[in-house]
């Protein structure tokens, strides 16, 4: 099996999210459960045709297991990969992979948690680094600051173009019902938050939210005789240079420049192609360097590509048209919520946000401290 011959042999069949914003009194594999449930009712599917799982979560040291175990499932094929946000991307993949190798015939990836009403906060749950601890650190936010002033410091980008990417956000969440933060958002808003770690202040910062989502997928073949709008993977890839943020070989390029041009070769398209961007933003310094790294600007030019609303609705590029994790959700991992916008979209099941034509959209994925990055191509029957 090689990259090429994947292209196109799966399919996302059931997409279902549960507790966006806040879910009192659901633990996270109940918040797991109900958008499995969901997904699988989508694809026209049952609980017993579930042979394949998936799964990362923040609060389960044993994902898939607890999954199975909750669900009752007898899953021929397992994995538990988990690195961080960007693990779901890497679970169209490897979901794709087995499929297409026969090990399994329905593939479920999930992910959930109760990360607001359990009481949790914007912390890193990862291993303390001895390189890092210090200084202190308040893991996410310190490192991403670090990246944010670097890029500044070597680019000129200034905290007006980090608002930009707020204000974008927000505007695309007021035309999503689902979405937690909605209304009114201004410059001055933003640019007059509390500030958390310099340069980045409150409004700059995703949100801490409940939430879950869950896919099914099944080979392309089998998805023509499903009742849903299949909606194909069509390339994948993944790249991670570090762990620790001050490991990092260039605080302003993330692995993101070789994830993304991975899937799109795999893919066969071109930047100029894609109908929408689905980018992690768990702080607005994310999506300016994805938008770098992936191609869509040269480096050290995203501040000033974002301005003006470009971003925004009714702009020249639509990006993160759920309102992202600064707006809409982002319940500790965010991947999985980038997939099932882009199958909204491409399904044309995105209401008011719903873009005249999507047939091809990339996601992609970040996890840790920008260490993890995951790029997949996702697209309509009349992408293949």
């Amino acid at each position: 099996m090689t990259r090429d011959n994947i292209r196109g042999k799966s399919a996302i069949v059931g997409m279902a999210t549960a507790g966006v914003g806040e879910a009192p009194g659901f633990s996270a594999i109940e918040l797991i459960g109900q958008s499995a449930v969901k997904a699988v009712h989508d694809a026209g599917l049952k609980l017993q045709d579930i042979d394949g799982v998936f799964a990362a979560t923040s609060n389960h040291a044993y994902p898939t297991m607890s999954v199975v175990e909750y669900l009752g499932l007898r899953p021929r094929f397992f994995d538990g990969t988990n690195v961080g946000g960007s693990s779901f991307e890497m679970h169209l993949l490897q979901a794709t992979l087995a499929l297409e190798a026969g090990l399994c015939d329905a593939a479920l990836v999930c992910y959930g948690s109760n990360q607001r009403t359990a009481g949790g906060g914007l912390v890193s749950m990862s291993e303390p680094q001895w390189h890092e601890t210090p200084y202190k650190p308040r893991h996410p936010i310190t490192a991403y600051a670090l990246a944010a002033s670097r890029h500044m410091a070597e680019f000129g980008t200034a905290r007006e173009d980090l608002a930009e990417v707020a204000l974008a956000a927000r505007g695309w969440a007021n035309l999503n019902p689902e979405a937690f933060a909605r209304g009114p958002l201004s410059k001055d808003d933003v640019l007059s938050a509390r500030m958390i770690s310099d340069p980045l202040s409150k409004a700059d910062c995703c949100l801490v939210t409940d939430g879950a989502a869950a896919c099914v997928l099944v080979r392309a073949d089998r998805a023509r005789d499903l009742p849903g709008k299949p909606v194909y993977f069509l390339g994948g890839g993944g790249a991670n240079y570090h762990r620790s943020i001050v490991a990092m070989p260039d605080l302003t390029t993330t692995a993101a420049a070789e994830s993304g041009p991975r899937a799109m070769e795999m893919a066969g398209v071109g930047h100029d192609e894609l109908d929408l961007l689905m980018l992690y933003d768990a702080f607005t310094i994310t999506t300016i360097l994805f938008l770098e790294d992936l191609g869509f600007c040269p480096k050290g030019e995203g501040g000033r590509f974002v301005r003006d609303g470009r971003i925004a609705p009714g702009g020249e590029l639509a990006v993160n048209t759920n309102g992202g994790g600064l707006s809409c959700v982002h319940p500790g991992m965010y991947g999985l919520f980038l997939i099932a916008e882009a199958v909204a979209q491409i399904r044309g099941e995105a209401g008011a946000r719903q873009q005249e034509e999507c047939n091809l959209a990339l996601c992609h994925g970040n996890g840790g401290t920008l260490s993890s990055q995951c790029t997949v191509v996702l697209g309509s029957e009349a992408a293949l």
